[in-house]
């Protein structure tokens, strides 16, 4: 009986790793969507997923896909309850009430989703209102025109025709004495980095976190303009920005993880611990939940 049940272990377990092996890389229906908290003393935190680029190549810009894990990261902080959102925007009224923090991951400029309807005016009543505004990667690209009520909640933003971005790879071994470092062990990345962007008027609020001067640059940048993430406190919320985020690959590397993580529970006012928030991840979870692009390239 014994080596019965022995050979059915090992045969179910044959059987786990192959269905594992052949998951669709693209299957998101297992993530849920804008499902609200149970317990109404949870830390909320609302992640809004942007639709990723047909014109980018699987693996850049995974908004779904990226914001999927970090669902799953910080619901290993006891108490946080994050709440994720595609498309761009929530589509319940609810799903946005109650929220600690909201954190953006989409295409800026132009396309950027806050812009639509009364969204906007969304996120500057939720600021005042002290909720976090986390963006990430392009999602700190807006217009000139709202340029200066972006800085209120998040301390700067990326202006077209001022502003740059470029590709290069980072290297980050140190990090300053802020909650949003606590645990954070050096990372190596090759990234999409916005810099030169428009901060907050003599850096009020501001706090630098992670700098970055690209190799190849013509001119010799400011240190305030290597600045390509950043911790905000302002008159009513906390902000956190990275502008890096580009490639999806980069979530491989504890340190990374473990440091977009602490950002987002900093502006939604979670106490951090020393050792960092924990950031555990399988291997798998990076081979999931991407966008399907008709135009992309696999």
């Amino acid at each position: 009986m014994l080596r019965f049940l022995l050979f059915s272990l090992v045969i179910s377990l044959s059987i786990a790793n192959v269905n594992a092996a052949n998951f669709d890389p693209f299957d998101q229906s297992a993530v849920p969507i804008e499902e609200q908290p149970s317990d109404p003393k949870a830390i909320k935190i609302v992640l809004i997923a942007g639709n990723g680029s047909p014109k980018l190549k699987t693996g850049e810009h995974e908004y779904f896909a990226g914001i999927a894990i970090l669902a799953k990261l910080l619901k290993q902080t006891p108490g946080v309850a994050p709440v994720i959102v595609r498309d761009g925007w929530p589509k319940k009224p609810e799903t946005l009430k109650g929220a600690k923090a909201v954190v953006m991951f989409l295409e800026g400029g132009d396309v950027h989703t806050a812009l639509k309807a009364d969204r906007f005016e969304q996120l500057s009543k939720l600021a005042e209102q002290g909720v976090g505004i986390v963006s990430l990667h392009s999602a700190i690209d807006y217009p000139k025109d709202f340029g200066e009520r972006v800085r209120g909640w998040s301390g700067a933003y990326w202006e077209k025709g001022y502003s740059q971005r470029a590709h290069w790879v980072a290297e980050f071994n140190t990090f300053p004495d802020h909650a949003i470092c606590h645990g954070v062990t050096p990372f190596k990345i090759d990234d999409g980095w916005l810099f030169k962007l428009r901060f907050a008027e003599g850096m009020k609020g501001v706090t630098p976190l992670l700098k970055t001067q690209p190799p190849k640059a013509t001119m010799k940048l400011s240190d305030a303009e290597t600045v390509i993430s950043w911790a905000y406190e302002g008159t009513h919320n906390r902000g956190f920005s990275f502008t890096g985020c580009h490639l999806h690959e980069s979530l491989q590397h504890e340190g990374y993880r473990c440091y977009l993580t602490n950002g987002i529970l900093w502006a939604a006012h979670v106490d951090i611990p020393k050792e960092g928030a924990p950031v555990a991840l399988e291997a798998n979870d990076l081979k999931r939940y991407f966008d399907k692009r008709t135009a992309a390239k696999k």
